[in-house]
C-alpha cells in the first residue's frame, strides 16, 4: 500500500506554522499541489515570492484572517475560482484562555469565528466542487478539548465540540458522494501555539499527566491526518480520531 496525492489539490488552512505546516509539508512530499492560508498578508507575500522554481506551480499561499466573515467570503470565492480541491484540512485555530466570567465577548466571537464558522463556510464552498468530481476528503482539526474540557477553556471547547458536531452532520450528508468527512483531535503538541499559552513548567506538568509521558510532535498528528485524507481511506466517515498519548483516558 502506498499513499500518493499526485494530481490532487489540497487546501490546508493555518499552514504557515506548527501542525498546519507539518501537514502541508507532508502532503507536498506525497505529491499534492497545495493551497495554503495564513493570516499575515506580509508573510504570505514573502512566502509566495520565496518559493523555489520547482514549487511555484505547486504551492499557492493566500492571506485570510478568518476572524472576519467578509474575509472568509472573499477566500471562498478564490477557492471556487481555483476549480479543484480534492482534500481540505481545516486546521486554522485560535485559543484565548480565561475564566468564563472574565471572557470578553470579543474573544468569544473571534474563537467561534476562526474555529467553527470559517470551517463551515469553507466546507459549504468546497463540497460543491467535490460533488462535481465525486470525490473529496475533509479533515477538521478539533482538539482533546472538544472531547473533554478544563478550566478557562469555555470558548475554545465550545468551538471544538461544535466542530465535531459539524463533522458528524456533514459526514452523514456527503458520504454518498464519496466525500468522507472526519475530525482529528490532537492532545498537547509541541507547536508555537502550545509554547505560547503554556509555560515550560506547565508543559512538564502536562507530560506527567499523559500516559505516554510526553507531548506529541507535529508529525505524529500529521500521519493520522494524511491517512484520512488519502485514497486509502475509502470507508471512514464521521469519526473523531483522538491522538493524545492517552490523555483523555486518565
Amino acid at each position: 500500500m502506498k499513499i500518493d496525492f499526485t494530481g490532487q489539490v489540497a487546501l490546508v488552512t493555518g499552514a504557515t506554522r506548527g501542525l498546519g505546516k507539518q501537514i502541508a509539508d507532508d502532503l507536498l512530499d506525497l505529491g499534492a499541489d497545495l493551497v495554503l492560508t495564513g493570516t499575515s498578508s506580509k508573510q504570505i507575500e514573502e512566502l509566495n515570492h520565496s518559493l523555489p522554481p520547482d514549487k511555484q506551480e505547486r504551492i499557492k499561499y493566500i492571506a485570510a484572517d478568518f476572524r472576519d466573515s467578509g474575509n472568509v467570503e472573499k477566500f471562498t470565492e478564490q477557492i471556487m475560482a481555483h476549480g479543484r480541491i480534492d482534500v481540505c484540512i481545516n486546521n486554522a485555530g485560535i485559543n484565548r484562555i480565561n475564566y468564563i466570567g472574565e471572557t470578553l465577548i470579543e474573544d468569544w466571537n473571534d474563537i467561534i469565528a476562526v474555529n467553527l464558522t470559517a470551517p463551515f463556510m469553507i466546507m459549504r464552498t468546497i463540497t460543491k466542487i467535490m460533488k462535481k468530481r465525486g470525490y473529496g476528503r475533509i479533515i477538521n482539526i478539533s482538539s482533546v478539548f472538544g472531547v473533554i474540557s478544563r478550566q478557562k477553556r469555555s470558548a475554545y471547547s465550545a468551538s471544538k465540540f461544535g466542530l465535531r458536531g459539524l463533522t458528524l452532520s456533514a459526514a452523514n450528508e456527503l458520504a454518498r458522494y464519496n466525500i468522507l468527512v472526519n475530525s482529528v483531535s490532537p492532545g498537547f503538541v509541541l507547536t508555537e501555539l502550545t509554547k505560547r499559552i503554556l509555560t515550560a513548567e506547565e508543559m512538564l506538568e502536562l507530560a506527567d499527566d499523559i500516559p505516554a509521558g510526553r507531548l506529541a510532535t507535529p508529525d505524529e498528528i500529521s500521519c493520522v491526518v494524511i491517512f484520512l485524507a488519502s485514497s486509502l481511506n475509502t470507508y471512514i466517515a464521521g469519526q473523531n480520531i483522538i491522538v493524545d498519548g492517552g490523555y483523555v483516558n486518565v
